[in-house]
């Protein structure tokens, strides 16, 4: 058995499973829509600062977090949006379970 055949399955795989083929058909309609795209952007940004901060064992206020909640309100208000969101999330979990196999073959 050769690795890289093997990870090249691997990559196959994921390009054939539905949570990447739905992510990447939205992602590809929210990539079109520059308005959408930033606003998406926007919002995965302040996400990012607020966990990067949790991570980092810094204060997230109150206003941190609401304020990351109201944007996701606002985001989620839009069909397409909540969409990618949805197909977005179901992609990152599929890649953390996939990440976590790998991790514990070599007892990251």
């Amino acid at each position: 058995m050769n690795v890289y055949e093997e990870a090249h399955a691997l990559e196959r795989a994921i390009k054939e499973s539905e949570e990447y083929k739905q992510y990447k058909e939205v992602k590809d309609k929210v990539e079109s829509n520059e308005q959408m795209k930033n606003m998406l952007d926007d919002f995965h940004k302040k996400q990012l600062e607020v966990q990067t901060k949790m991570m980092m064992g810094e204060e997230v206020t109150s206003e941190m977090q609401q304020s990351v909640q109201d944007l996701y309100q606002i985001v989620a208000a839009d069909p397409l949006a909540a969409q990618y969101l949805q197909c977005e999330m179901r992609f990152q979990v599929m890649m953390q379970d996939v990440f976590n196999i790998l991790g514990e073959t070599v007892k990251l």
